[in-house]
């Protein structure tokens, strides 16, 4: 059962917020319980400019900690792939469907866990206020959760990735892999042709966009 706005983090968010004040206002959301057991919440990073936006599914274990996301190993490796597909992350949005880092512990580990329909649908809010204070002209989702929560249930990254994708929420849109499943691939020659495949899509998204504009007035 979906759930009701006022069961959402919907109720933490005015109209007239800016990015700056959502982001303060996140740090007390209790939407659903990931918050328990999570360091923080990791909100979105990013000039309120940024023509591309990047939706991962949500933050690790080294982003729980440190308060930013995509800083982890995934994210380092984004940031390579950003650079060699010629995009500067400085200029760009980057954020996940949930904000708060779902994991189990094992031994000295935090585990990475999938977030349930409930978690996103609670934290959903938040992103839909990010994308409508930023106003991308281009949306890259990064994996199959934040791809489903953006584009519907039935689309597939492993069909559909770096194809343009008809959204309401920006001019263009488009998914790929996350970066992380590039660190899961098992040698060095597979994880090169994945890496290489990920620049390509990166490079195909912003084809013809400029990384830059000029400020809101």
């Amino acid at each position: 059962m979906a759930r009701k706005p006022e069961d959402t983090a919907q109720r933490y968010i005015g109209e007239e917020d800016a990015l700056g004040e959502l982001r303060d206002r996140a740090q007390g959301c209790t939407a659903c319980d990931l918050h328990a057991d999570a360091t923080q919440t990791v909100f979105g990073e990013g000039p309120s400019t940024a023509v591309v936006m990047f939706v991962g599914e949500q933050p690790g274990d080294a982003e729980d900690q440190d308060g930013h996301p995509f800083v982890g190993p995934a994210g380092r490796l984004l940031d390579k792939a950003l650079a060699d597909a010629g995009i500067d992350r400085r200029k760009t949005y980057v954020t996940n469907v949930v904000k708060h880092f779902k994991h189990i512990v094992r031994g000295k580990k935090r585990l990475h866990r999938k977030p349930n329909v409930l978690e996103i649908e609670a934290c959903r809010p938040w992103l839909d206020a990010e994308i409508d204070r930023v106003g991308p002209e281009i949306i890259i989702c990064l994996g199959a959760t934040a791809a489903k929560a953006l584009y519907g249930n039935d689309f597939r990254v492993s069909r559909q990735r770096g194809a343009p994708v008809p959204s309401p929420l920006a001019p263009r849109a488009f998914a790929t892999v996350h970066p992380s499943s590039l660190l899961r691939l098992p040698d060095s020659e597979s994880r090169a042709s994945a890496y290489e495949e990920f620049v390509r899509d990166l490079r195909a998204a912003v084809e013809g966009v400029s990384a830059a504009r000029a400020p809101k007035s």
